[in-house]
C-alpha cells in the first residue's frame, strides 16, 4: 500500500479468521483538548488477539471485550488494540514532543483526548513500553492474590503476563517463587528475576498462591495439583468461545481450594477505593522500566508486513511479547 497522504492514517484490521489487512481512514486535525500522535511501536497482546483474530469472542462477551478505543465489531471485521506508544505531533505545549503511552489500537497516526495519553517515564525505550497494558493484568492478579512476604507461590505458564507475575513475586521478601511451563526455555528468564523453573511433572506442592496463565486444561489441573490447603488459584487465561475440563474433583474438594477469575478490566477490589485505572497504568509503566523486560519482546515485525507476518505470529509457540514498529 503507497504512503498516505497528509490527512490519511493507516490502520491494522482482523477481517475474517486469520486474516488482516491494511485501511485506510481519513485523518483530521485535533480538536481542542486532542493531540495527534505518530505511533513508534504497538505492542501485540497475543492470547487475546489470537481469539480476535480467529474470531473466537463469545457473543455474550462483545461489550465486555471492546478495546478502549476499537473500530468495528466482533467478530469481524474490527480494528483492535490497546498497546501503542508514539510521539505527540501536534496538540497542547505541554505534551508536543512528548513520547506517550495510550490504549489504542495499531495504527500509524491517531488522534485522543489528552486525558488518554500518558508520557512515558523517563529512560523508557517505546519498544519496552508497550509491555505496559500486560504490566496492569500481572499487578491487578498480584493484589486479586494477596500473595505476602514468605508465601511459597507457583506459576504456571511463561508467556508474557506469567512471566511479569513472575518479576513481581519475586519482589515480595522472602517469597519461594517457582515457574512451571512446558518449554524449558522459558527457565533462563525466570531465573534472571530471581525465580526457580520447573517443568509441570516437577511442579513444587503446597503452594500458598498458585496463578495459572497456560489457558489450557493440562495447565489448569497443574495449578490444582499445586495448591496447598486452603490455597488460592488465579485464573488469569480467557479462552473466549471455548471451554475446558475444570478438574474439581479429588483434591480440589478436600483441600478447600478457592478459585478466582481476575481480569483487567476492573481494578482488583482490594484497591478500587483507591485506585483508578489512571493510577494503575501509570504503575505499569513505572515498573516495566526495568531493563530485564526486554527479554519479553521476542519479535518485532514492519507496520507494512503486518497483515502477512501477524496472524503466523499470534499461533507461533516461540513467540512472547510481538512488537509492530512503524515507519
Amino acid at each position: 500500500m503507497p504512503d498516505v497522504a497528509a490527512g490519511e492514517a493507516r490502520a491494522l484490521w482482523y477481517v475474517g479468521g486469520g486474516r488482516a489487512e491494511l485501511r485506510r481512514e481519513a485523518l483530521g486535525p485535533p480538536a481542542p483538548g486532542e493531540a495527534l500522535v505518530r505511533m513508534i511501536a504497538s505492542g501485540v497482546s497475543r492470547g487475546t488477539e489470537r481469539l480476535v483474530a480467529s474470531g473466537k469472542v463469545p457473543e455474550s462477551e462483545f461489550a465486555t471485550m471492546r478495546a478502549p478505543f476499537q473500530a468495528g465489531d466482533f467478530p469481524f471485521p474490527v480494528k483492535y488494540g490497546y498497546q501503542a506508544v508514539g510521539i505527540v505531533e501536534d496538540g497542547p505545549e505541554a505534551l508536543a514532543g512528548r513520547t506517550v503511552f495510550s490504549l489504542y489500537p495499531h495504527q500509524d497516526r491517531f488522534i485522543l483526548p489528552v486525558a488518554a495519553l500518558v508520557p512515558l517515564p523517563d529512560g523508557l525505550p517505546p519498544r519496552r513500553a508497550t509491555l505496559a497494558a500486560n504490566m496492569e493484568t500481572a499487578l491487578n492478579a498480584l493484589w486479586d492474590a494477596a500473595a505476602g512476604p514468605g508465601d511459597r507461590i507457583v506459576i504456571i505458564g511463561g508467556g508474557v503476563v506469567g512471566l511479569m507475575l513472575t518479576a513481581l513475586c519475586c519482589g515480595l521478601p522472602g517469597a519461594e517463587v517457582t515457574l512451571v511451563d512446558i518449554d524449558s526455555g522459558r527457565a533462563v528468564v525466570a531465573r534472571s528475576f530471581g525465580a526457580a523453573f520447573a517443568l509441570p511433572e516437577a511442579t513444587p506442592q503446597d503452594a500458598d498462591v498458585v496463578f495459572h496463565a497456560s489457558a489450557s486444561a493440562a495447565g489448569l489441573a497443574t495449578a490444582v495439583a499445586a495448591a496447598g490447603i486452603e490455597a488460592r488459584i488465579v485464573e488469569l487465561s480467557w479462552y473466549g468461545a471455548g471451554t475446558i475440563a475444570a478438574p474439581l474433583g479429588g483434591r480440589f474438594h478436600s483441600r478447600r481450594l478457592s478459585l478466582i477469575g481476575s481480569q483487567v478490566g476492573r481494578v482488583s477490589p482490594s484497591r478500587r477505593p483507591r485506585w483508578d485505572h489512571a493510577r494503575r497504568l501509570a504503575k505499569a509503566l513505572d515498573l516495566v522500566n526495568d531493563a530485564r523486560f526486554d527479554a519479553l519482546v521476542t519479535h518485532t515485525i514492519a507496520f507494512a508486513e503486518a497483515p502477512d507476518r501477524l496472524p503466523q505470529l499470534l499461533t507461533a509457540s516461540d513467540a512472547l511479547g510481538i512488537v509492530i514498529a512503524y515507519p
